[in-house]
């Protein structure tokens, strides 16, 4: 078991935006995650339990190189970027729209920084940690150890890919990374959800339920 939380632990909830849950009343859905928004009261809940609280924002620019629409394609298919294999998505979380905002039910006013990714045209970022290079540094490993903050807990969206790269990143720099499961879901294009899982028991990053902090 991960033990009794500490102050040097902190809650990394990634990209809970509008865009990446069910679409209410017209606003957000254009990367729905299938029950994306049902992770927001289990994510609230646990967040009261933490004092560190960070949240990640995608924060795309138009023509971003992720969208299918930059290169007359259709979404989930995949290009050769200079950096790697990069999939093609539907645009979502423009800069100052809507569908980029946080949802509102996302209730953690406590939470001490904002971490805006993807905001570089020519390259994605799915990982807190680094852009999609893997090298490109976002400053959150310099933030978190400037603060000594060592035992890092992931939430939010997609489980198989920005928490999943989260949680990898933040473990080869150095971090004890653990992602509680059932405060995540999963986009699940073929074969992602088993690769996260087989990631993630290569790298002995443990996969949690969210009773095991909230359990009286």
């Amino acid at each position: 078991m991960t033990g009794n939380l500490q102050p040097t632990d902190a809650l990394l909830v990634i990209d809970v935006q509008n865009d990446f849950c069910p679409a209410v009343n017209g606003v957000g859905g254009a990367l729905a995650v299938p029950e994306g928004d049902k992770v927001i009261p289990i994510i609230n809940a646990l967040a009261k339990k933490f004092d560190h609280v960070i949240l990640t924002q995608d924060w795309h620019p138009t023509q971003h190189i992720s969208f299918a629409t930059t290169h007359n394609r259709q979404p989930y298919g995949t290009i050769e970027a200079p950096y790697g294999q990069q999939t093609l998505w539907p645009e979502h979380c423009l800069q100052h729209t809507e569908g980029a905002a946080f949802h509102p039910a996302l209730d953690i006013p406590h939470a001490e920084l904002i971490l805006r990714k993807g905001f570089r045209r020519h390259i994605d970022s799915y990982s807190a940690f680094l852009e999609n290079d893997h090298r490109t540094p976002t400053g959150l490993a310099g933030y978190l150890r400037e603060r000594s903050l060592t035992r890092l807990f992931l939430v939010g969206l997609a489980y198989d890919f920005c928490v999943r790269y989260s949680a990898i990143d933040g473990k080869t720099l150095g971090f004890e990374t653990i992602v509680i499961e059932d405060a995540a879901r999963a986009v699940n294009l073929p074969n992602t959800v088993a690769e996260t899982n087989r990631a993630f028991a290569s790298a002995n990053i443990p996969r949690i339920q969210s009773s095991e902090i909230l359990a009286p």
